[in-house]
């Protein structure tokens, strides 16, 4: 066996590619895979230095002249949730949520395919198969979990899986230092119930009953209006070509 190869990981750069979040930018990415017993240990590191996760590949932006995406992450211990978020959790107090092994079901794919034909028929993701989503759940070589949320149904028993209706599923990596949300999608038709900002909070409510102080929101681009919400979650700190600067909802530190 080679112990270089399986102990340094390689790096690999893709070709320019049109941007989804900037129309006028060209993306590159690079990439490594998580493979093997170090998996775990180096997506932390990856992560920290602002790679995201799909499947068994880490990957960050490596555009040539643009520097829009940048990593966010919540400081769990600080955050405290604005008036507009404690409704969002009023909102949903007859929700459970459940965390289990990253193991895919047909009742997911559903709500997964009807999430895409709702919110993204034209993204990367839309004629994502049900092996395809099978793959995006279970290709890990680190701690992951995915996490339901469905409506409480009457008389089910705390050891049960709950059978109420499925509304929101989050995929989410367990790291030393927080959990990362990988992907998340819910049904379209709950949109009142603004679930995307609801599973961002009850991921910081995670991290803080697991003394976790991170919980990792991936890329947000200035001037991409469906990544406006990432900013929302005060206070975070941003990845900056100095390291992690804390950002309070003004300008970040430079």
């Amino acid at each position: 066996m080679n112990t270089q190869a399986t102990s340094s990981p390689q790096f690999y750069l893709t070709a320019p590619a049109a941007c989804p979040y900037l129309p006028q930018e060209m993306e590159r990415k690079v990439f490594t895979h998580l493979v093997g017993e170090r998996a775990p240990e180096l997506n932390d590191l990856l992560t920290q230095g602002g790679f995201r996760r799909s499947q068994n590949i880490a990957y960050r932006p490596a555009c040539e002249t643009c520097r829009a995406c940048i990593s966010v992450r919540i400081l769990v211990n600080e955050f405290e949730p604005r008036r507009t978020m404690r409704r969002v959790l009023a909102l949903n107090g007859d929700l459970v949520s459940r965390e289990y092994p990253a193991e895919p079901s047909s009742e997911q794919y559903s709500l997964f395919r009807y999430y895409l034909d709702s919110r993204h028929q034209k993204g990367g993701m839309s004629d994502m198969s049900v092996l395809d989503y099978a793959m995006m759940v279970e290709d890990t070589h680190v701690n992951t979990k995915i996490i339901e949320y469905r409506l409480r149904e009457e008389g089910s028993g705390l050891r049960e899986r709950p059978q109420g209706e499925l509304l929101a599923v989050a995929l989410t990596d367990r790291m030393g230092d927080g959990l990362s949300m990988v992907y998340s999608f819910y049904n379209p038709e709950a949109a009142d119930r603004s679930l995307g900002t609801f599973m961002i909070l009850d991921h910081v409510r995670r991290a803080k009953a697991l003394g976790l102080p991170h919980v990792y929101l991936g890329y947000w681009v200035k001037g991409s209006r469906k990544m406006d919400y990432k900013t929302k979650f005060l206070p975070q700190e941003h990845l900056m070509p100095r390291g992690w600067e804390r950002y309070d909802g003004e300008n970040t530190a430079t």
